[in-house]
């Protein structure tokens, strides 16, 4: 699968959005909210991670790089946001 965190093989998964609104000033509605299909997709990021002292370039959930952050094998991990600092 191309869409999977490489760590804790997290996926996209098919669910339903459903509204749970009531009518105009508290009534019911007549008929019920519509359910639609979507999809729920895992936040991954490419990351450089150490293994047995190998770098290596992997895909991975955003809790996963929390855990690795913790553990010491990710030592730098650049955002978005910490290249703006650097360009102004």
């Amino acid at each position: 699968m191309a869409y999977m965190c490489e760590n804790c093989k997290k996926v996209t998964v098919a669910g339903r959005t459903q509204t749970h609104h009531r009518g105009v000033a508290g009534k019911r509605w007549k008929k019920r909210a519509a359910m639609t299909l979507r999809v729920f997709r895992p936040n991954l990021q490419k990351a450089t991670i150490t293994v047995s002292g190998v770098s290596k370039q992997v895909k991975l959930c955003t809790s996963c790089i929390r855990k690795f952050k913790k553990e010491g094998k990710i030592k730098t991990y650049k955002t978005r946001t910490s290249f703006v600092g650097t360009l102004a």
